[in-house]
């Protein structure tokens, strides 16, 4: 629970200043935002980020604070979604994560795979929030 409070508190500090979102992601895993734009819905905004994930690493169950559209660049993740069966997805797969809803993805090929993620969120919120699994 604290280290949810510090990373949300870290992600909110910086949201307004524009945040580093590699740094905000788990071992063997890179994230890196690609652009970041406001929306005619007040207090939205749109985000596109690229993360890649070693072989084997995992980014563990969270939480975002709007929907995220992925689509499958390379490899091969795995995906575990809260109130769904888990999916295998390859490059050129897609996946909706409705707002709110907790999920993770690992990386279970033996090379680099990498997802492009969108996300249409509240920018007042923090954009991950981590799950105790």
């Amino acid at each position: 629970m604290r280290t949810t409070l510090m990373l949300g508190a870290l992600l909110i500090a910086h949201g307004a200043f524009g945040l580093d979102v590699a740094r905000a992601g788990q071992a063997g895993t890179t994230r890196v935002e690609l652009q970041r734009h406001d929306l005619s819905i007040p207090g939205h905004e749109a985000l596109q980020l690229r993360v890649s994930f070693d072989p084997g690493a995992k980014f563990p169950m969270h939480r975002h604070p709007g929907e995220e559209i992925i689509y499958v660049l390379e490899g091969t993740l795995k995906y575990e979604v809260e109130g769904r069966a888990p999916v295998t997805l390859k490059a050129g797969d897609v996946l909706f994560v409705p707002a709110g809803v907790a999920h993770s993805a690992n990386n279970i090929g033996n090379v680099v795979a990498a997802e492009l993620g969108t996300f249409v969120v509240d920018k007042s919120k923090p954009l991950v929030t981590f799950v105790k699994e």
